[in-house]
């Protein structure tokens, strides 16, 4: 069995996507809750596809996104090889640098492969704690 290599790990990190709009906020306190239930990456290890279902929560405070460009951005991940965890984090972090919400969070649940199923949820604001 061939071992991950810290280039598979960082895949899709750093690829350029279309720009997440917004528009200006009207309301205070509230929570919006976007369900895309279609979502497709591919595998950078194996070169498979991969599916689940992403809910993008957020609150928002002076901009909301604006779903047509939320659409062609998720769309762009159909061919990008990038693993689930990288795929969760990096959607937070685009929604968050786009409306710079109160709060968000992302959670994919994707689908089985090889009997194993992964739910990734990453929130901000993040924790200060770091990885060792």
């Amino acid at each position: 069995m061939r071992r991950t290599t810290d280039k598979e790990a960082k895949a899709g990190l750093d690829a350029r996507l279309p720009a997440i709009e917004t528009f200006a906020n009207q309301f205070p306190d509230y929570e919006i809750a976007i369900e895309i239930p279609e979502f497709t990456s591919v595998c950078p290890k194996t070169g498979l596809p991969d599916f689940g279902m992403l809910v993008v929560r957020y609150v928002p405070r002076a901009r909301c996104l604006e779903l047509k460009s939320l659409k062609d951005y998720i769309l762009s991940y159909r061919n990008l090889g990038i693993f689930y965890e990288n795929a969760v984090n990096r959607i937070l972090e685009d929604v968050v640098k786009a409306c710079r919400p109160v709060r968000a969070t992302v959670v994919g649940q994707f689908n089985p492969r090889g009997g194993i199923r992964s739910v990734i949820e990453a929130r901000y604001p993040r924790s200060r704690r770091t990885t060792s």
